[in-house]
């Protein structure tokens, strides 16, 4: 298995301006997407919950979306999320 960046045990992988987060294996994962910069750091963030399943449709796998300023504060919120969703 490939080394990941963690946050609180669990993988974030980037792609572009998307990061994922959680565990494929799990029942969900979080999607992050930066949607605004500031000075090249991520200022508005959209946060969805999704069910890691690829076989069911992308518009029917999102269960819960926020936008939040900052990363850190949109990381945080997803943890909160991933943990709940258990």
């Amino acid at each position: 298995m490939a080394d990941f960046l963690t946050y609180k045990g669990k993988p974030l992988v980037r792609k572009g301006n998307t990061v994922y987060y959680g565990d494929m294996s799990d029942a969900h994962i979080v999607r992050l997407t930066v949607l605004s910069e500031q000075n090249d750091i991520a200022d508005t963030i959209k946060i969805e919950l999704m069910l890691s399943d690829m076989g069911v449709k992308e518009k029917d796998r999102i269960k819960k979306t926020s936008e939040k300023h900052g990363f850190y504060e949109a990381l945080d919120l997803a943890s909160v999320w991933l943990e709940r969703s258990k």
